[in-house]
């Protein structure tokens, strides 16, 4: 009876209830994540997924910092008590957007059972067309480096470090049910060290850091190297400012905050762009080299549960 007749219906649009039902399912997890009925202006929905029992919504808006259309993914969890949740930041890699992060690291079962929002930006503005910026995948769009220019013609646009560490949480905390006390940040790759400088940077803000495969001393990667010589400029004593391993080993030893960092060996990138022994020395930066692991998401799937746990540990002692 079924195949006759119910799911003809079904595949017809005769049968409404269980698109309803998800429709209303979905509609009541948005508005229990939202601060208010309605969002900041400017501030539009491209798409809403439910999972693990909360939220993926997608948002584009206008960014002051970049002068640009900007969008961001954001995972909200179930959170029963409507309480504010913590945050937990997410930046992406070379040629990466807000998107790859939620599809491929399986990190929302995670965040589910921590009660913890995660907010994934963009990696570098979209609807430019400046000379340069698309002429290879490691710099330009899809490759911002989480800095902010100084250099034409990328000097005003590119602040990516002004709208990762100072707007877009702005627009989080207005928006949405998460605490703004309670923030940390991580990454991959060069947003591994995108995520390391907005910490070092902003150590006040965040409570905790962490970095799958970052790009550790930028100064001495080729990576690091042209992407600072395109947005900073040839001063090598302006790069010191944005390169992780030198801002460490100016700190005092009881300075040096708590890092978590995992790192797969047979990570291509590993020896010539990644190199985390230019890492000072000390008990509380914790290099994990995994084997056999590479640079791709698989890696960061199978230990997304532990940076999430080292994050969720940190957040709760913030309370």
């Amino acid at each position: 009876l079924f195949l006759d007749k119910g799911l003809p219906e079904m595949l017809t649009g005769k049968t409404r209830g269980l698109g309803k039902l998800f429709s209303a399912t979905l509609a009541a997890g948005q508005a229990r994540h939202i601060r208010s009925s309605a969002l900041t202006p400017g501030l539009k929905t491209v798409s809403s997924n439910l999972c693990y029992g909360g939220t993926v919504t997608r948002y584009t808006h206008e960014s002051e910092s970049t002068k640009t259309p900007m969008g961001f993914s954001v995972y909200m969890p179930p959170n029963p008590d409507k309480k504010p949740v913590p945050v937990l930041y997410w930046l992406s890699g070379l040629t990466c957007d807000d998107t790859n992060c939620m599809i491929k690291a399986g990190a929302q079962r995670h965040l589910a059972e921590h009660n913890i929002a995660m907010v994934c930006p963009d990696t570098s503005p979209r609807t430019l067309a400046l000379p340069g910026e698309t002429a290879s995948w490691d710099f330009g769009r899809g490759a911002g480096f989480y800095l902010d220019a100084v250099v034409a013609p990328f000097d005003v646009n590119y602040k990516m470090y002004s709208y990762v560490a100072k707007e877009l949480p702005q627009v989080i905390e207005a928006n949405f049910n998460v605490d703004k006390t309670r923030k940390s940040i991580f990454g991959h790759s060069m947003g591994g060290l995108g995520a390391l400088n907005v910490f070092l940077h902003n150590r006040d803000q965040y409570k905790s850091v962490s970095a799958f495969s970052p790009i550790c001393n930028p100064s001495n990667s080729p990576w690091g190297q042209k992407a600072f010589q395109g947005y900073l400029g040839p001063d090598k004593a302006a790069w010191a400012a944005w390169d992780p391993a030198l801002q460490l080993d100016a700190l005092p030893d009881a300075a040096v905050p708590r890092i978590l960092i995992s790192q797969g060996t047979k990570d291509e990138f590993l020896v010539t762009q990644l190199q985390p022994e230019s890492l000072r020395k000390h008990p509380n930066i914790r290099v994990h080299f995994h084997e056999g692991y590479d640079h791709s998401y698989y890696f960061i799937a199978t230990f997304m549960r532990m940076h999430i746990a080292h994050h969720a540990s940190r957040l709760a002692e913030a309370k």
